[in-house]
């Protein structure tokens, strides 16, 4: 009798080691795998190893005014812009007072094209809004994209990103807000 207690009570501790040994393992497997935070309508993002705080832009009036007319970013700040469908899309620097650096992503967040912008010359008094528009270089994603991310000019050349890498976003927030 006592033996069958014994092997009985060694049996139930063992079960109670297994299980917090599964639920730590479980924690330490998902605790990198958390979502990227989102904070009052930015979202925290890393690229190569840095936190940047972006402003989520997912209507079509602020996905259209972007960057323009600000006048200096936040170190590690930028726009999220979320659109509704993945196409190819095109930038231009309408506007804008500063240097951009842009970085499309697909659908999953994948990289699928990267550009640095420079300021363009502001519209000229004897240019018509469509000429202006016209004369604007135009920076592709060269695929499909429904991601675009703008950082602070120059932020490319310190950062390690190649195409086809993978930006960690909480795509299905993203999709819940676009407009």
């Amino acid at each position: 009798m006592a033996d069958q207690l014994n092997r009985s009570s060694w049996t139930r501790s063992w079960s109670l080691f297994s299980m917090l040994c599964m639920l730590l393992l479980s924690s330490a497997l998902t605790s990198g795998c958390s979502k990227p935070g989102i904070v009052d309508g930015k979202a925290v993002v890393n690229l190569d190893g840095t936190d940047y705080t972006l402003t989520i832009v997912a209507d079509d009036a602020t996905r259209e005014r972007g960057l323009g007319g600000v006048e200096s970013l936040p170190e590690h700040g930028g726009m999220l812009f979320v659109f509704p469908d993945s196409k190819l899309r095109a930038f231009v620097m309408r506007d804008c007072l500063i240097d951009i650096d842009i970085i499309f992503l697909d659908p999953s967040g994948r990289i699928v094209a990267m550009h640095h912008m420079p300021v363009e010359p502001a519209q000229l008094e004897s240019e018509t809004p469509l000429e202006y528009e016209r004369r604007l270089k135009r920076y592709s994603s060269r695929f499909s994209a429904q991601y675009a991310i703008e950082i602070a000019g120059g932020e490319l050349e310190t950062l390690d990103l190649k195409e086809g890498e993978l930006v960690d976003l909480d795509t299905e927030y993203l999709q819940s807000i676009v407009q």
